[in-house]
């Protein structure tokens, strides 16, 4: 799983603008196209988002096991 994608697939999803989504994580929306990039993330990062998103990303990551 390319968790950059998913995680920008989400975020348009819930409806959620890029700038709203950096601000609420508080990095710049650069930075926010820059994870939207990544295949991997830090497990910390990727909770944070996840309580942002309001979406379970580490069960998607158990569905692949």
């Amino acid at each position: 799983m390319h968790i950059g994608n998913r995680i920008r697939t989400v975020v348009k999803e819930k409806g959620m603008s890029v700038k709203g989504f950096s601000e609420q994580l508080g990095c710049s929306r650069a930075n926010a196209y820059k994870i939207f990039e990544h295949y991997s993330i830090d497990s910390m990062l990727l909770l944070r988002i996840s309580r942002i998103l309001g979406h379970d990303f580490f069960a998607e990551y158990q569905e692949e096991l």
